[in-house]
């Protein structure tokens, strides 16, 4: 064999791994950032919808608080936001947030709770409503981290 062709033949095989190889390094590089940024829209959804949730079921448990009679819309709006959870969130926090809206139904059933009743529930953590769903929301958040090398 002619040692021009054995010299073309290797830098044509060098030339093509070479470009394999950057293009394999770019095409994972984009994977990379398309996941790390789908990531971050997957959180940013999750978070608008729990504070959106903590938000409401915090109306609705001061209201369930003070007064026998359900707010209705405020309710539907609860389950509304829950409905929307069991479609993006873990099990945890689905079943967090359940746990969330049947102690507000609970709360509406009992009596009203006086000042100095919700003083001593606020100095025994037992008005902390949302403690259990925050909790979940936050380890399902730690769990979407993107993976660092």
């Amino acid at each position: 064999m002619d040692t021009s062709i054995v010299s073309a033949l290797a830098a044509l095989t060098g030339a093509a791994v070479g470009g394999l190889t950057s293009g394999i390094a770019n095409w994972l590089n984009h994977r990379s950032q398309v996941r790390a940024q789908w990531i971050l829209h997957e959180k940013t959804r999750r978070q608008i919808l729990y504070r959106d949730f903590i938000d409401e079921a915090s109306k609705c448990y001061i209201d369930a608080l003070q007064h026998a009679e359900a707010d209705i819309p405020g309710l539907v709006g609860l389950y509304a936001k829950l409905s929307r959870m069991r479609a993006l969130s873990s099990k945890t926090v689905v079943h967090r947030a359940e746990d969330v809206a049947r102690k507000i139904l609970d709360t509406y059933l009992g009596p009203d709770k006086s000042f100095v009743e919700l003083r001593e529930m606020a100095i025994d953590g037992t008005i902390d409503l949302l403690r259990g769903f925050s909790d979940a929301c936050h380890d399902e958040f730690e769990e979407m981290r993107p993976i660092q090398f």
